[in-house]
């Protein structure tokens, strides 16, 4: 047993899983602490577009809420291009008031509505915290902007009406407005919301493996054949792994009764496309740091999760974890899977950079190979001549 236990710890390979496994746990805690740090105090970066008809109390409720919500506020002329914005994931909310808020108010026995949209082709917890937003923004209008904005009308429609009076009618109009929540691109239940995460995770962690494996493979092959064809090889094998794999995740999908909003072919041909991504700039890794490109690619793994929007909004973290996702494939994955399976816009962007991440990487691979095949051929040469 210890001559066997010995002779294991000896093994390289031994000391790699070792290694890679203590990595797992260093970089993973000191990426999701740092990258998750001041989420809540980041909720300030949430935006809300407010479309205000009215041109009485609507005015003062509006102003009120621009000057004490913890949220970027933007006004918006048209509800329709509000709802624009809200698709584009440019802002997460809109609220709209209507041309009818202050008459509603004044008129006796009925109430007015302040009607919020939610795009639920986002990450879960932007939904929850509108959610709550939308009925805290309420509660405010109810106990104070539509209370002074009521005793200023009353006051002004009766000038002898004593302020101390006006107040207590206008506080018998504070429960008159109501909340009237309606969502957009509906997401039916917590498998489907949590699908564009486990795509991606599965997408990234196998295609890493692969690229390994595939690093492996050239190695074993040594010298029988040319590098510069092994690495075609390696890059058509990526491809067609990358199409079979797509088609397969696809199926699974709708199988399992997915909600795929654009269509089956959409969603196969994007997920084909970012994990071919993902495999390029694996095994990119791989080629530039053999062995130890492992590590970075686990580092990536890591980043991307953190980052990518999938599990908190990227809006919520940090400016530079906000501005390193602008890099990393997952972000592009992450929003186009939104698109395709709960809807939203195209997905002409997000496949744009992910051709252009995926050229990079190969575009690198191809210059290590060739410059290694270079030196090994010079070095050949050399001996020649000395011989």
């Amino acid at each position: 047993m210890k001559q066997a236990l010995g002779a294991f710890l000896k093994q390289g390979t031994t000391k790699v899983g070792i290694i890679t496994a203590i990595t797992f746990q260093l970089l993973f805690s000191l990426i999701w602490m740092t990258g998750y740090s001041g989420v809540s105090d980041n909720t300030k970066n949430l935006k809300i577009a407010i479309v205000n008809e009215d041109q009485g109390l609507g005015k003062t409720v509006v102003s009120n809420l621009k000057a004490n919500l913890p949220f970027q506020t933007e006004q918006v002329d048209a509800i329709e291009k509000a709802q624009e914005m809200l698709n584009n994931r440019e802002v997460q909310m809109v609220m709209h008031i209507s041309a009818d808020f202050s008459k509603k108010l004044q008129t006796p026995g009925q109430t007015t509505p302040i009607s919020y949209t939610i795009n639920e082709s986002n990450p879960s917890m932007t939904k929850s915290v509108m959610q709550a937003v939308a009925g805290n923004v309420t509660a405010t209008v109810n106990k104070e902007a539509v209370a002074a904005g009521a005793s200023a009308v009353l006051i002004q429609m009766n000038p002898n009406l004593p302020a101390e009076q006006a107040g207590q009618i206008a506080q018998g109009l504070a429960n008159k407005v109501t909340s009237d929540i309606q969502s957009t691109n509906k997401v039916k239940d917590m498998p489907n919301q949590m699908l564009p995460m486990m795509l991606v995770l599965a997408s990234i962690v196998g295609t890493m493996i692969m690229g390994m494996n595939f690093s492996v493979s050239t190695t074993i092959l040594g010298a029988s054949v040319n590098k510069m064809s092994k690495m075609a090889a390696r890059l058509v094998l990526t491809v067609i792994a990358a199409v079979v794999v797509g088609l397969i995740s696809a199926t699974m999908v709708v199988a399992l009764g997915g909600h795929v909003e654009k269509g089956f072919m959409a969603l196969w041909s994007f997920e084909s496309l970012f994990l071919l991504t993902f495999a390029f700039v694996a095994q990119m890794f791989l080629t530039l740091f053999g062995n130890a490109g492992m590590l970075f690619n686990i580092a990536m793994l890591s980043l991307q999760l953190v980052s990518s929007g999938a599990i908190v909004p990227r809006e919520l973290l940090s400016s530079f974890y906000h501005s390193l996702s602008n890099a990393f494939p997952a972000t592009y994955a992450v929003n186009g899977l939104m698109n395709i399976l709960f809807g939203g816009p195209g997905v002409g962007k997000e496949a744009g950079f992910l051709v252009l991440i995926a050229a990079i990487a190969l575009v690198i691979d191809i210059v290590v190979v060739s410059l290694k095949k270079g030196k090994a051929a010079n070095a050949a040469g050399h001996r020649s001549q000395v011989a």
